[in-house]
């Protein structure tokens, strides 16, 4: 992930945490010298009207606005080229870490036995 993102995540979960001492505190204050103006001014609008900042996009979905994104928006921060915005709600989006959980394989159920096929020459005789 961008390391600009990192440190749009890492203030977002420090702001919504609830925690405030000296140490958040001094925290927030050395992220928020890392985040250029622009950035942090648009973040800081969107948390002003009670949202988040950010939102992770999972399945090509914004997990802020539940709208599907487009494949060129995944795929540039796939590559990592560049800092994406949600068409939708304006968050800045980052991709979630995917979580990859092992899934067992369906196992098959024996049915029911099926009846023998007919003979041609059984139908014949009919």
């Amino acid at each position: 992930m961008n390391e600009l993102l990192q440190n749009l995540v890492k203030l977002q979960s420090l702001e919504f945490a609830g925690v405030k001492d000296k140490n958040t505190e001094a925290s927030l204050a050395v992220l928020r010298a890392k985040i250029p103006s622009q950035m942090l001014g648009h973040y800081d609008r969107l948390v002003a009207h009670g949202k988040k900042g950010l939102a992770a996009v999972r399945d090509q979905v914004c997990t802020g606005c539940h709208m599907h994104l487009p494949i060129g928006v995944v795929t540039t921060l796939m590559r990592d080229d560049d800092i994406q915005l949600c068409d939708n709600c304006g968050r800045y989006l980052y991709l979630a870490e995917a979580t990859k959980a092992e899934v067992p394989k369906p196992t098959a159920k024996p049915g029911p036995a099926r009846k023998p096929r007919k003979s041609k020459s059984s139908l014949l005789l009919i």
